[in-house]
């Protein structure tokens, strides 16, 4: 690996251990694909006619999907990371005719993917959202997941008389069903420590503090491969619903949505304008608690208008960028410098080689700040 950056690969049955010497000569690639709602991974391994993983390692099972779990732990400058904590799901063997050329890749994502297998059917009588999901997450302490549950804005169960909730799926389909109704999100993030996840359920809030600034067209001082930025005049809507008055439930009363999220704030001054208006009349046939649930869902899952894509070399960054968070642009001009979010990452480690791919969104052109740093 390069100087300062030491990566970790620990692969095993329920609980991972350090991979075998064999396997860490034969790794040739690592990806790991971080995005708002679930991580990926893809391992690449060089194998030979004799190699041990062709020969021994592969027919017992040592990379069998479903039941391998693979962690992936990059240090930089002393400071551990762990970047996946998944179970493998594929597996894909390349021959060739060329020596040196035949490949064995290995795919998997976190491991909220064992929570996408079994389809269940159970009732939940008179249980508020968050004591539903934390039930179910309670079956996956036993592989380190950490619940981290935020309560509804309101969350009223029905009167098991009236109604009675009822899981007909799996159980990562029913928590994400459940947190599209309130606009929550819902994935399953690895670390921070070895061997323990956090499930997250709750609102789609970034991470507060900023990350390093990414600064291109600055000569000695940038830090980016490539980074680009697009405007989409369409994204930006005013959504018109209709609910029903909590008193009578006959009167229909009409909600406009706001095209400005309450928990992503613009992160520009000037903002973009919508282009399209839409009427909505889904939520007048549900109660007035669900329906005000479903509208601030609305509220705080408006789309952003600004998009950037860019790649890094780590080691000139400095750093390890990570989703879910907030980073400074320079360099790219007064309409588009400032803050973004930082929607995914994509981490591509080759021997002497740390790059990562990006991706940024934002509302807003100019920046609202006069500096970013560091």
């Amino acid at each position: 690996m390069l100087k300062g950056v030491h990566l970790t690969l620990m692969i095993g049955p329920s609980v991972p251990i350090p991979a075998p010497q064999p396997v860490m000569e034969a790794l040739k690639s690592v990806q790991v694909n971080s995005s708002k709602d679930r991580t990926g991974f893809q391992l690449t391994f060089t194998l030979g006619k004799t190699s041990l993983l062709q020969l021994a390692m592969l027919p017992a099972g040592y990379f069998d999907p479903i039941i391998t779990r693979v962690m992936i732990i990059v240090t930089m400058n002393g400071l551990p990371r762990v970047l996946m904590d998944g179970i493998v799901t594929r597996q894909e063997l390349a021959p060739s005719n060329e020596p040196g050329q035949s490949t064995l890749t290995v795919t998997g994502e976190d491991l909220s993917v064992l929570m996408d297998i079994v389809q269940i059917k159970i009732p939940y009588p008179a249980l508020p959202i968050a004591a539903k999901v934390a039930l179910i997450l309670a079956k996956y302490a036993v592989y380190g997941i950490i619940p981290a549950i935020v309560p509804p804005f309101v969350d009223s169960p029905p009167l098991p008389t009236k109604k009675i909730p009822s899981q007909t799926g799996t159980d990562r389909e029913y928590i994400k069903g459940l947190a599209s109704q309130c606009g929550y999100v819902f994935y399953v993030q690895p670390g921070p420590a070895p061997l323990t996840s956090t499930a997250y359920f709750g609102p789609d809030l970034p991470i507060p503090l900023p990350q390093r600034a990414l600064s291109v067209n600055l000569d000695w001082q940038t830090n980016v491969e490539s980074l680009s930025f697009s405007l989409d005049g369409l994204a930006k809507k005013v959504v018109i619903t209709t609910i029903m008055d909590p008193i009578t439930g006959k009167i229909p009363i009409p909600v406009p949505v706001p095209n400005i999220s309450i928990l992503h704030p613009p992160l520009g001054a000037r903002l973009t304008p919508p282009a399209k208006i839409e009427f909505s009349t889904d939520l007048a046939s549900l109660p007035f608690d669900e329906a005000i649930n479903r509208i601030i869902g609305m509220m705080m899952n408006n789309s952003d208008a600004i998009t950037g894509n860019g790649s890094l070399n780590t080691t000139k960054y400095g750093s390890i960028l990570q989703t879910r968070a907030v980073v400074g642009v320079r360099g790219a001009g007064p309409a588009y410098d400032g803050f973004y979010y930082i929607n995914s990452v994509t981490h591509n480690i080759k021997s002497g080689e740390y790059k990562q791919s990006f991706t940024l969104s934002r509302d807003g052109l100019i920046t609202q700040t006069p500096v970013v740093g560091p």
